[in-house]
C-alpha cells in the first residue's frame, strides 16, 4: 500500500491509500488544502484538528450544494424523458382535411373563349401592323 505525501494548510501529511488511487487521493488532498488556506487567510493561524474540522465541513458544503443540483437536473432529465417518450408513443394526429375549390366549367368555359378572342385581337393587330 503506497504512502503519498500531502500537504493541507501548510502542514505535511503522510497518508497511506490503494496502489494506483494515488492521483485521486492528491486531487482530493488539493481541494481540501485550497479551503484550508482560505480559512488561514481569514483566521490567521489555526489549530490542525480545527482547521481540518472546518475545510471539511466546508467541502461538505459545497458537496452537498452540488448534490442538489444534481437531483434537480436528473429529475428535469427524467422529465423531459417522459415527455419525449410520451411524444413518440402517442399517435399521429388525424390527418387534416382540406378543401380546394373547385371552378365551375362555366367559368372555364367563359375563359377559354376570352383567350381565344384575345388572341383572334392580337393577331388582328399584328396583320395590321405589318400591313
Amino acid at each position: 500500500m503506497p504512502e503519498v505525501q500531502i500537504e493541507i494548510g501548510g502542514r505535511v501529511f503522510e497518508v497511506a491509500c490503494q496502489d494506483g488511487e494515488q492521483h485521486f487521493l492528491r486531487a482530493a488532498a488539493q481541494m481540501l488544502d485550497e479551503q484550508a488556506k482560505a480559512l488561514i487567510a481569514q483566521a490567521g493561524r489555526i489549530p490542525e484538528p480545527r482547521m481540518l474540522l472546518m475545510a471539511g465541513l466546508m467541502l461538505a458544503d459545497k458537496t452537498a450544494g452540488l448534490e442538489d443540483q444534481l437531483r434537480n437536473a436528473e429529475a428535469k432529465l427524467a422529465a423531459c424523458d417522459e415527455e419525449i417518450s410520451a411524444l413518440k408513443n402517442a399517435p399521429a394526429p388525424a390527418p387534416e382535411r382540406i378543401e380546394v375549390p373547385v371552378i365551375p366549367d362555366s367559368v372555364t368555359q367563359t375563359l377559354a373563349e376570352m383567350t381565344a378572342r384575345a388572341e383572334a385581337l392580337a393577331d388582328l393587330v399584328e396583320e395590321k401592323a405589318a400591313g
